[in-house]
């Protein structure tokens, strides 16, 4: 149960005030003189001298019920100030009562059971935003509809009046200022009513078009994280008080440890696989996300045509290429190990583009695709993996790993290896005759290049 207000006052009351005392006198000694701290009765003390002993944990809790019932705009910190007071002030004026400053239980206990059936009207819950780490409050029942990649998440309203987006990029030496100037222009439009920078963060408010917006953003290292929460004006009164709610909840860099992966490179590197004459290539769907371009070295652009979202698989096609050598993907179920066959990044091989291998362990993770460990490095996410009897056993994957999230949470795995019957069904669901005979992985893998913004 919270905390409430008026065992501050029974704590007050029970001592009584006085400016000096007298200890019994002696015979022959001269009375003693002791000094003591005078004690305000309840009625004397101002509302903030009456909240200053609280527990923090109280202030805080006091602070966010009173913004979810629109009385407080201010960051919850937990700090008692003026505007906490007034707010108060505000919410027993509201209520029909004496505007004290100080609640007494039954409004404290009414305030926090407002609080809370407002918090479930929205479907307030606290979630870690899966490529970066991020801790975001989400209102769920406002935005249902969530969509992720490598660059962030985007949970949306079904009609579109209310939208929040975590966003993440690589910057060369950010600052908070740099970054809300950039933020105040783009996109184009906006207009700025609001806003505070300081060293370690930035908050902008105002008009995007016919829409509100909050922006709140900070940086680590050459890392960006920016919230951007967007909601239509007539939704202001739902949408406000969650707003408030949702910036002091957000922390963009947790202090405990992260396992997620970095944010998409503008230049990023994968293998693929070459699976018919006619220029299908197989990849990772992850890889070739929210490119501008896509470019098989040594064969110029492809299109992405297909992806299989369950198990990450990409098809791609590259017109008029000469010389492909597909792989036979005839094979059995896999063993115990298998090499992997790729390419890897060029910071990893002095820029060079050589096919190399290594041998994986296998162990199962789900009823089609395996663990694969070691990981192989970076750059061969979609390559082939060769079983024992030189016979294509699947396609190898690099997997972000789950961030830090409730103690139920199973790590995914750094690797995994797509099982060979995926992959033929993929291909078939996709009307892809793979009519590869060579057996040398070594001469059907090619680079895929993904260029984004």
């Amino acid at each position: 149960m919270r905390s409430m207000l008026a065992a501050t006052l029974m704590l007050a009351s029970g001592t009584c005030a006085g400016a000096q005392m007298t200890t019994p006198q002696l015979p022959g000694t001269k009375p003693k003189v002791v000094q003591t701290v005078p004690i305000k009765p309840p009625a004397l003390q101002t509302p903030s001298e009456t909240a200053d002993p609280m527990a923090q944990a109280e202030r805080l809790s006091l602070q966010s019920d009173l913004a979810w019932v629109g009385e407080y705009n201010g960051a919850i910190t937990g700090d008692v100030s003026s505007r906490m007071v007034d707010a108060i002030k505000e919410y027993q004026k509201a209520k029909g009562g004496k505007p004290t400053g100080v609640l007494n239980p039954q409004e404290r206990a009414a305030l926090a059971e407002t609080a809370r059936r407002k918090q479930d009207s929205v479907g307030w819950k606290i979630v870690t935003e899966m490529t970066s780490g991020a801790r975001l409050g989400i209102p769920s029942k406002l935005v249902p509809q969530q969509v992720t990649d490598a660059n962030g998440s985007k949970w949306t309203a079904p009609n579109g009046t209310v939208q929040v987006l975590l966003s993440r990029r690589k910057e060369a030496n950010p600052t908070t200022a740099k970054l809300a100037e950039t933020e105040k222009k783009e996109p184009a439009g906006r207009k700025v009513d609001y806003s505070v920078v300081k060293p370690d963060f930035f908050v902008l408010s105002g008009l995007q078009g016919l829409k509100k917006f909050y922006v709140r953003g900070t940086f680590k290292g050459d890392e960006v994280r920016i919230m951007t929460i967007l909601y239509d004006q007539a939704t202001e009164n739902t949408v406000e008080p969650v707003v408030i709610a949702m910036s002091s909840a957000f922390n963009a860099f947790p202090s405990a440890p992260q396992a997620g992966p970095p944010p998409r490179k503008t230049v990023e590197y994968g293998t693929g696989v070459v699976v018919s004459d006619d220029g299908a290539i197989l990849a990772d769907r992850l890889v070739t996300d929210s490119c501008l371009a896509i470019t098989i070295g040594g064969y110029g652009n492809a299109d992405r045509i297909a992806e299989d979202k369950e198990h990450d698989l990409a098809l791609l096609h590259i017109y008029g290429a000469r010389g492909l050598t597909p792989l036979s993907l005839a094979g059995g179920a896999a063993k115990t190990v298998v090499d992997i066959v790729g390419i890897a990044d060029p910071q990893n091989q002095g820029g060079a583009a050589g096919v190399s291998s290594i041998k994986s362990a296998l162990a199962q993770v789900t009823s089609g695709d395996s663990a694969l460990s070691p990981a192989p490095a970076v750059g061969f996410s979609g390559s082939p993996a060769i079983d024992g009897d030189g016979k294509f056993a699947g396609v190898a994957l690099l997997k972000p790993a789950m961030v830090a999230g409730p103690a139920t949470a199973v790590p995914a795995s750094q690797a995994v290896m797509v099982s060979a019957d995926t992959v033929r069904d993929f291909l078939k669901a996709n009307a892809v005759t793979a009519n590869g005979t060579s057996t040398d992985a070594k001469t059907a893998v090619v680079r895929v290049i993904c260029v984004r913004k």
